[in-house]
């Protein structure tokens, strides 16, 4: 499984190829044989999903109910701007254009390692997130989502 962290900035050429980061490119499994699918987040951003760990946000949908109202609305909102994509010879990735107008990504964008996924922002829409946080607030969020303080390191 992998474990992607860190923030990385790279150019975006004007035929929407950007230079995946070295540091998040050790972190791939083999597995994931330098295929991804990109999608659409949940927030302005783009998610990148080696194809190993894709694999299991599939398996997850594949229990979604399509016979509920809720349910195909959930799988056909998640997966129609889904891209396949793979690494380049120059270890580049292209992002549709349609995916960089929506997350408004254009010269320069952002990797933010999250996890099993990594998360692509435009510098703008990164920093429009990240505007209302607080350190109050994070240390909310941080209680709320860990628990009662006892994680280890903290």
């Amino acid at each position: 499984m992998a474990s992607f962290k860190g923030e990385y900035e790279h150019s975006v050429d004007n035929k929407g190829r950007v230079a995946f980061p070295a540091k998040l490119r050790k972190s791939l499994s083999p597995e994931a044989q330098d295929n991804f699918t990109l999608i659409r987040g949940l927030e302005p951003c783009l998610y990148l999903y080696p194809q190993n760990e894709w694999a299991n946000v599939e398996e997850k949908l594949s229990s979604v109910n399509s016979f509920s109202r809720q349910g195909r609305i959930l799988k056909r909102n998640f997966l129609r701007h889904a891209e396949d994509l793979m690494l380049d010879k120059q270890n580049r990735i292209s992002l549709p254009s349609h995916l960089m107008e929506w997350s408004k990504i254009s010269e320069t964008a952002i990797f933010i390692g999250s996890g099993e996924k990594i998360e692509i922002w435009s510098p703008e829409k990164l920093e429009e997130a990240d505007a209302d946080l607080t350190m109050e607030t994070y240390e909310d969020i941080f209680e709320q989502v860990m628990g009662d303080g006892d994680a280890p390191g903290f």
